[in-house]
């Protein structure tokens, strides 16, 4: 079932973009809203700073600490035409870690070939791109053919660089960014104050509210904190496009705090996906193409902490798994009224029981 599928979110309420970081608007990055929403006990708006206080001695926070690739590139084809190439993920076919990837000079990767212009990210391009030689600073792709039967807009390619790609990438890539951004923000926008390990070509943006203040008080309150990793793709597909498989690894450690936990707060859907693979698989890493929706029973996972998402996102069928559906039209109705913002820089939704 794809996410245009989703009949029970149509003409859910959207709000505005938030075109630039907090920080750039006089905020704190904790300083964002964040609608509490309970089963329990209905809407509560407040800010992300505030997480310590609405949260219990005994509770678990889990953030994923994938940190951001500098994936957006500039390139040319060999008939001469400018491209904008975004890494999405190293081809889960190819039997190359991420990790390893970053590490060598040839590799192959899921790609989204778009045509360049003065919007950040540039538009979607869906040609037919198999075959395709890109070069771009001393490097080159070549498209092998389409990532996801029928759609163009991902492809496979082969990536050849001059040097070990993660350092290549240090100097000639940028992060990827949409037309919605205001400007075209540093890297440092878009990684999240807890990343240690490379791999994720957009944000896990639900963690970049988390700051090293809030999780010293989120100690303080008795609250535990745990990781785990799941490289993020790339986002806003086509409508009738799938969600696709992502690197992910949970600790032995964390899977021990989510066992002992009074309750477990997930720091975006990527940390649910995670936890939910390695709880219904058996696996402690790989990749999985799990994906969550209504009807889902989650294992591992209480409450989620996560963006504002459009209604055709996938993302929202995820939420379906940890709320139920008036209580998720309800939460948006009045973020969508009272002006919270939508994106990666944006406002957040608390979802408890």
């Amino acid at each position: 079932m794809t996410a245009a599928a989703v009949p029970a979110f149509s003409g859910l309420a959207e709000g505005a973009p938030a075109t630039s970081p907090p920080e750039a608007r006089g905020l704190a990055r904790d300083g964002v809203r964040m609608l509490v929403a309970s089963a329990s006990a209905g809407l509560r708006p407040t800010v992300v700073r505030q997480l310590p206080a609405v949260l219990r001695p005994g509770d678990l926070v889990v953030l994923n600490t994938s940190d951001t690739l500098p994936a957006a590139l500039r390139g040319v084809t060999a008939d001469g035409e400018p491209v904008a190439v975004h890494l999405s993920t190293v081809d889960p076919a190819s039997g190359t870690r991420p990790d390893e990837a970053l590490r060598s000079t040839r590799s192959r990767w899921v790609v989204e070939l778009r045509r360049p212009t003065r919007r950040p990210g540039g538009d979607p391009a869906l040609l037919d791109r198999t075959g395709t030689r890109v070069a771009m600073a001393g490097a080159r792709i070549r498209v092998t053919g389409p990532y996801l039967p029928g759609h163009r807009r991902l492809w496979t390619a082969e990536l050849s660089t001059p040097e070990r790609l993660d350092t290549w990438l240090a100097e000639h890539g940028e992060p990827v960014r949409y037309g919605y951004t205001a400007a075209p923000w540093p890297l440092a926008a878009y990684r999240t104050v807890h990343a240690d390990t490379p791999g994720s070509a957009e944000m896990p943006s639900a963690g970049r509210p988390i700051t090293a203040r809030l999780l010293r008080n989120l100690r303080r309150r008795g609250v535990d904190v745990a990781t785990v990793v799941l490289h993020c793709g790339l986002s806003s597909p086509d409508r009738d496009e799938p969600p696709y498989a992502e690197w992910f690894s949970v600790p032995p450690s964390t899977l021990d705090a989510v066992a002992r936990a009074g309750r477990v707060v997930a720091i975006g859907t990527t940390v649910v996906r995670a936890l939910e693979s390695a709880a219904r698989t058996g696996r402690t890493e790989g990749w999985t193409d799990l994906v969550i929706g209504p009807g889902d029973r989650l294992s591992t996972v209480d409450g989620l902490l996560t963006g504002w998402h459009p209604p055709e996102a996938s993302h929202l069928r995820m939420l379906a798994a940890v709320a139920d559906e008036a209580l998720l039209r309800e939460s948006y109705a009045v973020a969508a009224e009272q002006g919270y913002l939508w994106h990666e820089f944006g406002d957040v939704h608390l979802i408890l029981p």
